[in-house]
């Protein structure tokens, strides 16, 4: 890459050094990036050429994850990698069993990258979503290696399309084993700088789906949903308790369920008493307990998307911020979702917003008149969630259509 590109990465990853003095998140990084190699020497011999599959954080993992899933089925003794650029993918996930290794990705240096690929020597790399590191891309052509990114999704705002963006273009050219687009306007975006693309859809969906058909059953919780309306509320951040916490206190015959994105003792103890009725954390409930409240408080990673089953309506979290989390893991469900202002880039929000499945709020008052327009009308309130639950179903396929080239890379790899 070029020496602008370098120069960023590297003021990036010294700033990163400096907040690991007094950041958690930074630390932790700083600190899996240092073991990386070592992992690596240690886990895979230079013949093993093992998949390597990237995701920045958790949420590119769940859309990762069927892919990795198929590729363990079919070749149970192909190794595979698994790393992460976030502390909040790889501290949830570094213990995921299905794949040989799970580690952090060192910034993308120039050395770092070819120390990388030049000791992994996979088989294949597999980018997801939004994943773009030039080095690391550089190497792995270099190298001969099979790169592609799957369940990509561009916007004309992106580097690639600005006059300037020619770096950022020669980046897509090291997708030599493809790009694998969620939609058309993707497709038809990438065409205009010439390059060529697969459209195959979003593995997300397929994810939700799995999971829906393995879902974990809570006796507690079902008891709990059992009579009134249920609101569960995902991936909550403060701006978007503000609205769930307020009409919530105002409307004693609803039940909520809440997952905060973040649930240490603090973030919970300050979210108890903003809620005006009694509250449990499910953290505290012994087996089988029995739930005396109105409010659950999620405070532990893995059940909400078990959870969004046991509601009648559900909110996302994130719209308030950077953008929203998985809408999907509720829409499975067959219920309507609600999310803040900030979700134009993700296409499944637009798509359902626009064919009355899913509402958007930007301050309270949007909330309150959705809400009272939902819980006033059943047949209105189930005509969202079948839109919904039918979205899902037209959306499944990707990760077997992808796959499908997968492994007729991996059949004839060394």
């Amino acid at each position: 890459m070029n020496a602008i590109y370098n120069t960023a990465i590297l003021a990036y990853s010294k700033l990163v050094k400096t907040a690991a003095l007094w950041n958690r998140k930074a630390r932790l990084m700083t600190e899996g990036q240092a073991k990386t190699m070592q992992t690596i020497r240690a886990k895979f011999k230079p013949d093993d050429h093992p998949v390597w599959i990237h995701a920045a954080s958790l949420g590119e993992f769940e859309q990762g994850r069927p892919i990795i899933e198929r590729i363990r089925s079919r070749f149970p003794d192909r190794k595979i990698l698994l790393t992460f650029f976030s502390p909040s993918g790889y501290e949830v996930r570094k213990k995921y069993a299905m794949v040989d290794a799970v580690c952090y990705l060192p910034f993308d240096t120039e050395e770092n990258a070819e120390e990388f690929i030049g000791t992994l020597q996979p088989s294949l790399a597999i980018f997801v979503k939004y994943e773009f590191w030039g080095n690391y891309l550089e190497a792995l052509s270099e190298h001969a290696v099979p790169t592609m990114i799957v369940s990509a999704i561009f916007r004309r705002s992106q580097l690639f399309f600005r006059p300037y963006g020619s770096m950022f273009r020669r980046m897509l050219r090291c997708f030599t084993a493809g790009i694998y687009v969620q939609d058309a306007d993707s497709k038809a975006l990438l065409s205009t700088i010439g390059i060529d693309s697969i459209v195959a859809g979003d593995t997300r969906f397929d994810r939700v789906t799995d999971i829906m058909a393995t879902t974990k059953n809570f006796p507690s919780i079902a008891e709990f949903a059992s009579d009134g309306m249920v609101m569960v509320a995902g991936s909550s951040w403060p701006r978007d308790e503000e609205l769930i916490i307020d009409y919530f206190n105002r409307h004693p015959r609803m039940k909520l369920i809440i997952a905060p994105h973040e649930f240490d003792d603090a973030r919970v103890d300050a979210l108890r008493k903003k809620i005006a009725r009694p509250s449990v954390r499910y953290s505290r409930l012994y087996d089988g307990e029995k739930i005396d409240g109105d409010c659950l408080i999620l405070d532990c990673f893995g059940i909400l998307s078990s959870c969004y089953r046991y509601g009648s309506i559900a909110y996302v979290g994130g719209g308030f911020g950077v953008g929203i989390h998985n809408i999907n893991e509720a829409a499975v469900y067959g219920i309507p979702v609600i999310f803040g202002p900030n979700y134009k880039k993700f296409k499944e929000a637009r798509d359902l917003v626009g064919r009355g499945g899913a509402f958007s709020v930007s301050k309270a008052a949007d909330y309150e008149a959705v809400l009272d327009h939902l819980i006033a009308n059943e047949d209105a309130r189930i005509a969202a969630g079948d839109v919904c639950g039918e979205y899902i179903r037209e959306n499944l396929g990707a990760s077997d259509r992808i796959f499908n080239d997968i492994a007729q890379i991996l059949a004839s790899a060394k």
